[in-house]
């Protein structure tokens, strides 16, 4: 007598649909970024924190600078507070995009290459690349004076790609821009390519240094999240715009700066 095998093949038919669409109906979304900042009332940034102006530490080990001060306010139009994660620059933006803080605050310059692996904000600083020299040199004015010469930068930043594009030179690049100074002024640097409101406040703490020629290039700061963060991305830029209004960016660059360098 032959059996029907009808309702066995229905049955596994049925296992098999059940196996494969259980997970998706059982599987919850992922939060974004914005939900658990707003659920925790807590934003994880990322920084290097050797970088004056703008973020380093002072004598008693707090974090100091126009960006901090700056993320502070954001996370306060948030209804959150910051909490910084500090890191070296060359690594910021693979421990933003693993998933170790929310966002990045760093004197971060919003470049093409960048935005094609995190997002930014609107532009909240304008800055520029310069050349510093030690105050004994005086034939070096301008990149085509660097040329065979040896240049010291920071890893990673658009300091070190300038530097690299001047023929013959010997590009040298440090963790920390500070250490860079302390071999310029040792004779071991005949310059420094890096962002001049840095520079200005590193001489000016050091002296032994001075800034030559014109700006290099000018250069927008912006605050990175994750690509697709939008929810977070929008409630930064929506309290930088109200920052901005209400005149703090302008309290902010009067604190920090000699000069006005906000974005008109």
């Amino acid at each position: 007598m032959l059996k029907s095998y009808k309702p066995y093949c229905r049955f596994i038919t049925f296992l098999l649909i059940f196996t494969f669409l259980f997970p998706l109906n059982c599987s919850r979304e992922k939060p974004d970024a914005f939900s658990r900042v707003m659920k925790e009332k807590k934003l994880l940034v990322g920084t290097d924190a050797t970088y004056p102006p703008f973020e380093s530490k002072d004598d008693s080990g707090k974090l100091v600078g126009y960006d901090i001060d700056l993320m502070d306010a954001i996370c306060d139009k948030l209804g959150a507070r910051c909490e910084y994660v500090v890191v070296p620059f060359d690594g910021i933006v693979s421990g933003l995009n693993s998933e170790k803080y929310d966002a990045i605050i760093s004197s971060f310059t919003i470049t093409p290459e960048r935005e094609m692996v995190i997002d930014f904000s609107k532009p909240y600083y304008q800055a520029s690349q310069s050349i510093a020299v030690r105050l004994d040199r005086q034939k070096i004015n301008s990149l085509i004076d660097l040329k065979g010469k040896k240049i010291g930068v920071q890893l990673g930043t658009t300091g070190e790609l300038l530097a690299k594009k001047v023929e013959g030179a010997e590009v040298v690049s440090f963790d920390n821009i500070g250490a860079a100074f302390i071999d310029l002024e040792n004779g071991k640097l005949d310059a420094i390519i890096n962002d001049k409101p840095t520079s200005q406040r590193i001489i000016a703490l050091r002296g032994n240094a001075k800034i030559v020629g014109t700006d290099l290039s000018s250069e927008n700061y912006g605050i990175a999240v994750r690509k697709g963060e939008k929810r977070l991305l929008d409630a930064i830029n929506n309290a930088l715009t109200s920052l901005e209004l209400s005149g703090k960016l302008e309290d902010l660059n009067k604190k920090w700066f000699s000069v006005q360098t906000r974005i008109q």
